[in-house]
């Protein structure tokens, strides 16, 4: 039997009864009632002449409707969720580039996205959220539409999701996925997680972001479980929600993880009650002493696994127990085939130092209407991730580094991550990024900003001598801030590159 290709496929084959979409205070959305909502929503696009390849936008907050959303609408058609915390002049540009068919927004929303899209003439769709039905029972308001539009699901080679890259060296790219590409990547999560109907993830990511998508909403309802689908992270309500939605596993990153981390003694009584059977981390360097953290705290294993958006998510993972995780690395070759490509593109033997390189079913075809970019990022059959990393004898992947965020220091070239692993074992510091800062005679110079754990109190002396007690002269900070706060993306993500800039510093 072939696999599930698409949205549909992947959907349509589990129980009616069983649970699929979950959320505070709500009944669940069972399998045979999102079918129901797929169909009617499929239907309703047709009757717009809306169906495979169009494109439609969405801005919606957190929660069970854009979740539903994006399954019923990628089901027919090409969704394109968008963050909804975008102001006027970041929505005129991202409509701009997508050119949707129709935006979908929620009925009586304030937020500058209906009067952008009008301006633009892009129709706008109200979504009408159902409180007192299952968690993402939703209806659409209409603008005019045709008799007879129909509708049909879309096949494995239509585009299922559009997602622009982050930007932050170059203009933002849009990256298409296929419903193939996006269903495969589902399988390979549940594959590496052993994903079964009874599990539930508690899912706490943006869903306008890859991660939340695929690696938690997709992946779990590929595998016939459930997700218990919250307004977005909030360090103060995870515990609560923790206990009212008994999940087994949740995804987060980094800067997520150590925020549980940080209110977990006063919420032993849940842990104890609530066990997780696993944690992954991605879409950012895990520091090896929060994995171990969290390790001690929950009782169960840290899943690392390696991302991003051109793969549809997954690229490598950790395996789970008896398999070796090693802290550090982000695991083994978990969906597309990973390889360490020299500047010529030629494979290195492990242990060789290069760029990743993937290939395989879930990774795009090419960005859109971006040739240039094509030609740099696809050779031989290979996407260049733009990461530099290394394979061990046994095939796990470790990241040195973005190869734009390398800090060339005089010729030496420093990975920040080295330095922010070490920083982040010192028993002061809750969270660090290191980042290059201009210096006139050297180019760049190492800096890094610092967030210390509650009343805890470290010198920067103290932070550079702990640094050069364990790495080359060179590596050590130049210069250390103290930060309350470490400026994050739209995804809780650090953000290394233009960090100097953002503090005005220079060395």
């Amino acid at each position: 039997m072939p696999p599930a290709d698409s949205l549909w496929s992947i959907l349509a084959a589990h129980a009616d009864d069983a649970a699929a979409l979950a959320a505070p205070g709500r009944p669940p959305l069972r399998f045979g009632g999102l079918r129901d909502l797929i169909r009617t929503t499929v239907a309703d696009l047709g009757s717009l002449g809306i169906g495979p390849g169009d494109r439609v936008a969405i801005v919606l907050p957190n929660g069970p409707e854009m979740a539903a959303a994006f399954l019923a609408v990628g089901a027919g058609a090409a969704t394109a969720p968008l963050n909804p915390a975008y102001r006027a002049e970041e929505l005129e540009f991202y409509l701009g580039d997508l050119q949707p068919r129709a935006l979908i927004v929620a009925a009586g929303a304030d937020g500058p996205a209906g009067a952008v899209a009008t301006r633009l003439g892009i129709p706008v769709i109200d979504l009408e959220p159902l409180p007192d039905r299952p968690a993402g029972t939703l209806q659409l308001r209409l603008p005019t539409a045709r008799p007879g539009g129909g509708g049909r699901m879309a096949g494995p080679d239509d585009v299922a999701l559009l997602l622009h890259t982050s930007g932050t060296t170059s203009r933002p790219k849009l990256v298409p996925l296929a419903q193939r590409n996006v269903a495969a990547s589902a399988r390979h999560i549940g594959r590496a997680l052993d994903l079964a109907a009874g599990d539930r993830c508690l899912n706490i990511m943006p869903l306008f972001h890859i991660h939340g998508l695929i690696g938690a909403v997709l992946s779990s309802l590929a595998a016939g479980g459930s997700v218990f689908c919250t307004p977005g992270f909030n360090a103060l309500k995870f515990f609560a929600w923790l206990d009212e939605a008994v999940p087994t596993w949740y995804t987060a990153v980094p800067t997520m993880h150590q925020a549980i981390l940080a209110r977990a003694d006063r919420n032993r009584e849940i842990i104890g009650r609530r066990r997780l059977r696993l944690i992954r981390s991605s879409s950012a360097s895990l520091p090896p002493a929060v994995m171990a953290e969290l390790e001690t705290v929950f009782g169960c294993p840290v899943i690392e696994s390696y991302g991003m958006t051109e793969a549809s998510h997954q690229m490598t993972s950790n395996p789970l127990p008896p398999r070796p995780r090693k802290p550090g690395t982000v695991g083994l070759a978990a969906g597309p085939e990973v390889a360490i490509l020299d500047e010529a593109g030629r494979r290195l033997p492990a242990g060789g130092i290069g760029e990743v390189g993937i290939r395989g079913p879930n990774v795009t075809a090419g960005y859109v209407s971006n040739p240039q970019a094509n030609a740099a990022a696809f050779t031989d059959g290979w996407f260049h991730t733009g990461d530099q990393g290394v394979l061990d004898a046994e095939g796990y992947l470790t990241i040195t580094g973005r190869l734009k965020e390398l800090i060339n220091r005089g010729g030496e070239k420093i990975s920040p991550r080295e330095i922010d692993d070490l920083l982040s074992t010192h028993p002061a510091v809750a969270q660090v990024v290191t980042f290059a800062i201009p210096h006139d005679k050297l180019g760049e110079d190492v800096a890094a900003a610092v967030v210390l754990r509650e009343g805890q109190s470290v010198s920067d002396r103290d932070l550079r001598d702990f640094v050069a007690g364990r790495l080359a002269d060179f590596k050590v900070p130049r210069r250390i801030v103290f930060l309350d706060e470490i400026p994050k993306g739209a995804t809780g993500k650090l953000q290394r590159i233009g960090l100097a800039a953002k503090l005005g510093l220079s060395a």
